[in-house]
Order: C-alpha cells, then structure tokens, then sequence
C-alpha cells in the first residue's frame, strides 16, 4: 500500500463563522461542531473550549486525545467501523491537520485517566501541552453503566476530529510524506540483502475499559494478524480505553505511530520493515499462551530477521510481552523490547512483573512510579477532584492551593511505551 500524508501546520485555532483552514489557522464554528457530535442522548451535556501551548490552563480527567484528518483522495475513510464504512483504508492521500488536537475530558469514565497541564512542570511529560487543543467537556446522565459512558465519549471525539479534518480536505499541504508497503513477495526482493523487520504491536484489550479496535472490533475478538503500516495512519486503529495515562496509547498515538514512522524512516537503508503484526493483550493464561504462539508463527512465517515488540500497560501485560519475546527468540529471530517501568519510588523496585533471559534487548520509557507537584493552574477543564482517584494520585493529592502531588502516571503520555514522549536518559 502507497499512502502519502498531507501535513497542513496549525499555528493557531480560534472560534469563527466558519469552520476552514486559513492562513495556517484553524477557524471553527461552535455551533456547528456541538451539533455535529450532539445527538447522544446518553450525554446530558456537551461543551468545547479551546487551549493553546503556554497557556496555565489544566484538563483532568483526560479521555482521548485524537489528531483531525480527511481523505483527499484513495478508497475509504478516516476512522472506519466508526465514522466511515469498513473498506481498507491506508492508500490514497489523507490530509493531517498537524498541530490540532481534539481533546475529551468530562466525569470521570475510569480511574486510569490522565491530565494535560498545558505550561509547568506537567507540560514537560505530555506531547499533548504543544498541540492547540479543541476540548470536549462531555457530562453523562446519571446513573450510566462505565461502558456507555466510554462509547459516548469515544464517539463524540471521533465525530469531532473527523470534522475539523474534512476542513482539511482542499487545502494545499505544506509538507508531502510518502509511505509504502508492498506486497510481501515484492517487498523481501526489493532490498534482498538488507535484514527483513517486523513490528510486534501489541493492543490493550484486557476486559471492560481496557478496549482497543480494529476497524471498529474489539481487539479481544481478534487473534494475531498481519496489517499494513499505513492503515494505521487513517486510523484503522482506535482507542477505547481507560488504563494509566502515563503509558496508554491515545488515538492520536495510533496516527502518528512513531515506532512505525521511525521504521519507515530507516526503511531501504538499514533494513527491509516487512509491515506489523498485531495481537492482543489476555486477562487469562489459556489466551495468552494462544495469542503469543500465533504471533511467534506469523513473524516467523513473514520470514523476519528481528523484530520490535511494544506493549501497552503494564503489570499484566508484561506476561504478554514476555511470552512474545521468549517464543519468537525461540525460533532464532532476534527482538528488542519497548516498555516502561513500574519500579516504585525510589526506581528499587522490580521494573516488570515477568522477565526472561531472552530478552535482554529492552528500551524503557521510564518509571512512572516517579513522584512530581504539578503547580496550581488559573483555569481547569474538567474535575480537578479527580486527582485523588485516578491512577498515580491518592488521597490527598489535589492541595488546597490547587496543586497537585502524585506520580507521574497521572500525566498523559509521561513514559508512552512507543516513545511518544520526552524522558530520555542521559549518562554523564
């Protein structure tokens, strides 16, 4: 598959008569967009603000960050199974609006949702503090199941990203890139004597909040499967869940997948990246055990030299990722391993909650186990009550000034298990 994506830089997003992109400014209309994500009767009320980089401004609790985009030309939609019908996505043109985020905050759904401070000590540890962002406050009826109240948030992010994207439909990129797959045959010849790479991409899909989906299915209802790269760029690829901020993978992650970018980057010169396998993450040891031998025989049957293995979680997960490393090092194929570390406090702890010899090849994204006072903030979008009761707070969190103590597991995308974020290590 050949997808070449459009980037249109937004250096600004204001309210206007019109929603359109102008002058590297996203102008939207409020009225039009709450009519166009409203409707769910599920939601008792919908409202949007606009934050910008800089800005003393906090949003907690954070449900999903998505990036707007469009398809300008090629087959199918943004967001299929959701907003579009289910045809193959990842070819064609789609148009980024790159510097725009949609934002869903509200009650919170579960605990493991997240903050975006967007200046402080907090807008160091998120992608998300450098993005203009266009925040939805979606207030649920009462007494609505967790799993409802998920799908209605969802929902109204996807609606509202796919139509700021379609802003971007006729609008002249600024930057062109150009990314392709092709079919494995054509792919092994083309660079026969560079090492064939595999993407392991492992999606959260533990239970009820714990949702990824492809095409629009539960990732707990697939098995193992080959994807294009590229489909993951049109968002073939969604989130739905409610795990630690820290180190979950919003759908904005999913679009700008950047172990995936960085693949692509390297693609004919260091090695030939064949595509990815995608697998799920099992709360039982019978699915586990299935999962990871599936994906062990799909790697090995694409004929891969190595392989990258990210997971998304932590705790449970890391059996999954563990069994993944050890089955395909089994049969000779060499892995590296992208995660980050619940190694307490103090970093004494045990990083993983499983291990093996075999892998012995680890990139870490840092312990979210690190304690951090996020500054009291002049505006908050949201529940700011919320910091006591997500994941990384306690009792006592939130201070009677307005600031926050806690680990930095409270802070979306702080240790992203892609690499997208900004903790690196440095030695001295």
């Amino acid at each position: 598959m050949r997808l070449e994506l459009g980037k249109i830089f937004i250096k600004d997003v204001q309210f206007g008569s019109k929603t359109e992109v102008k002058d590297g400014i996203l102008y939207v209309n409020k009225e039009e967009l709450l009519k166009e994500v409203g409707g769910d009767e599920r939601l008792k009320s919908i409202d949007v603000d606009i934050v910008h980089p800089g800005e003393k401004v906090r949003i907690i609790p954070v449900k999903d960050v998505i990036e707007p985009r469009v398809k300008a030309e090629g087959n199918g939609g943004i967001f299929p199974g959701f907003i579009s019908k289910v045809d193959t996505v990842g070819s064609g043109r789609t148009h980024v609006l790159k510097g725009a985020a949609v934002v869903t905050t509200g009650k919170i759904v579960g605990f493991q949702e997240g903050i975006i401070d967007m200046s402080g000590e907090g807008a160091k540890y998120t992608p998300f503090s450098k993005t203009h962002n266009i925040v939805f406050i979606c207030e649920p009826v009462d007494n609505l199941m967790q799993h409802e109240h998920e799908q209605a948030v969802r929902m109204v992010g996807l609606k509202a990203a796919s139509y700021l994207g379609k802003a971007g439909k006729n609008v002249e990129p600024d930057e062109v890139k150009v990314y392709e797959t092709k079919p494995l045959l054509e792919q092994v010849k083309e660079y026969p004597n560079l090492p064939k790479v595999v993407y392991v991409y492992m999606l959260q899909s533990q239970g009820l909040l714990h949702d990824t989906y492809v095409y629009g299915v539960d990732a707990k209802k697939i098995i193992p499967t080959f994807i294009y790269p590229t489909e993951v760029f049109d968002g073939a690829i969604v989130s739905g869940n409610c795990v630690s901020a820290c180190d979950k993978n919003p759908t904005y992650v999913h679009m700008n997948h950047p172990i995936i970018e960085d693949l692509y980057e390297r693609h004919g010169k260091d090695y030939n990246f064949i595509g990815c396998v995608i697998t799920n993450e099992n709360v039982y040891l019978a699915d586990k055990e299935r999962s990871s031998n599936y994906t062990a025989k799909l790697v090995e049957f694409l004929g891969a030299d190595a392989a990258i293995i990210s997971e998304e979680g932590f705790g449970n997960p890391d059996a999954d990722l563990v069994m993944n490393c050890y089955k395909i090092e089994e049969k000779g194929i060499k892995t590296v391993l992208v995660t980050d570390e619940y190694a307490g406090r103090d970093g004494s702890s045990q990083s993983l909650a499983d291990s093996t010899p075999k892998g012995n090849a680890v990139v870490t994204a840092g312990n979210a186990n690190e304690v951090i006072v996020l500054p009291p903030m002049d505006k908050v979008i949201g529940h700011v009550e919320a910091a006591d009761i997500i994941a990384g707070g306690f009792a006592g969190s939130l201070r009677p000034d307005g600031s926050i103590e806690a680990e930095i597991q409270v802070i979306t995308g702080a240790t992203s298990e892609v690499g997208f974020g900004y903790l690196s290590a440095k030695s001295y």
